[in-house]
């Protein structure tokens, strides 16, 4: 370490170049984790914050709630079902909110409308205002990032093309579904919205999207087995199945993976050219009596100093871009997000040095000394 901070002293501006290229690495590798991060959760937060272990679709609808059509008259069965400890029925739909005083087309707000029974364990903790209730069928609880765009408590909004109208009783925060906030109604209400088209609800008896489960060791199989025409799946699955959720994390991901092997690339052509530069200094040591051990620790305290340090910096970079964010950014800097991508930004600089260190020890003393034609 001693041998490797000397040089950094003694080199400031060639490494501190090095470090510059490293931190615009890591800072690109936070803010693209950061939104994808962002999306992920603006598309599909309803589903992942809910109190719920598995779903029960309707047969062959790919675990996607706009394909699936099911009785609540199931809840009562799921429930008797063994190691389900509750169900509760879920439905959503997407609508389009607008203030009854305004026509204006800048006032309208796509929203998810979000179906549940009052009082379940799929509802919510509210932040301001009240609950849903079963007496209030118009009463919504909504997301707060509503209050954004204009709505507060106590407001009346219309859904655009239809005379329903509905009043905000309450808030929630992160509660998003399809890049949109979300709207909770009561069931009733829900299929007043959802099934307003004659014959929309296929003649089904109360009809749901979905049924939400509680409990740790449910079997799907057995499930599917005693509801016939059912599909259960886990919640994860169920939120892999949201149109377009896959693919938009799938691009993502990609894009991180091939930042980072380019950062692994680049990374190791520094590392390497450095090395070759002092192949004569190398040499010399080594002709002192100075071992590969010693010479290869050297390198990656030297490595480690260089990373650590970018690392650092990038990071704080990435905190001061989220700061001046325009709010609505979908981005999401998690704390564990954070430290996963410093540790592979960090295993992939120290990996990248290992080429430099098996250099050093094929470097022959007298060759590096010029003595040797």
């Amino acid at each position: 370490m001693f041998l490797a901070m000397k040089e950094l002293m003694h080199n400031k501006m060639k490494f501190l170049m090095i470090i510059i290229i490293f931190v615009l690495m890591a800072w690109l590798v936070f803010i693209l984790s950061g939104l994808g991060n962002g999306l992920s959760t603006l598309a599909a937060s309803t589903f992942k914050t809910m109190k719920a272990d598995y779903v029960i679709f309707e047969e062959g609808a790919q675990s996607s709630m706009s394909k699936s059509l099911l009785s609540d008259q199931l809840v009562a069965k799921a429930e008797q079902l063994p190691n389900v400890d509750a169900a509760s029925p879920m439905g959503s739909t997407m609508a389009t909110a607008m203030k009854e005083t305004s026509t204006k087309n800048e006032d309208k707000v796509d929203i998810a409308i979000i179906g549940i029974d009052p009082g379940s364990f799929l509802e919510p903790a509210i932040v301001e205002g009240k609950s849903l209730s079963s007496e209030n069928p118009t009463g919504v609880v909504v997301n707060s990032t509503m209050k954004d765009e204009g709505y507060q408590l106590g407001d009346t909004f219309q859904l655009d093309g239809t005379t329903e109208s509905l009043t905000i009783i309450g808030y929630v925060e992160n509660q998003t579904y399809n890049h949109v906030a979300s709207v909770f109604t009561p069931m009733a209400e829900w299929r007043k919205i959802a099934f307003a088209a004659p014959s929309s609800d296929k003649g089904i008896a109360g009809p749901v999207n979905a049924i939400m489960l509680q409990g740790e060791n449910i079997d799907p199989e057995a499930i599917n087995k005693e509801l016939s025409s059912t599909d259960t799946v886990t919640r994860a699955a169920a939120v892999q199945g949201m149109p377009g959720y896959k693919e938009e994390n799938g691009t993502i991901l990609m894009m991180l993976a091939f930042l980072l092997a380019i950062s692994a690339f680049v990374l190791g052509v520094f590392f390497y050219v450095i090395t070759m530069q002092k192949t004569n200094q190398f040499g010399i040591m080594k002709a002192i009596g100075a071992s590969n051990r010693f010479l290869g620790k050297a390198i990656i305290s030297q490595v480690f100093v260089l990373s650590l340090t970018s690392i650092v910096v990038g990071i704080l970079l990435t905190y001061g871009t989220a700061a001046i964010m325009p709010k609505g950014m979908p981005f999401k800097l998690e704390t564990s997000l954070v430290f996963n991508y410093s540790i592979i930004l960090l295993v992939i600089a120290m990996l990248s040095s290992l080429v430099s260190v098996r250099k050093i020890t094929k470097i022959d003393p007298l060759k590096a000394l010029g003595r040797v034609e």
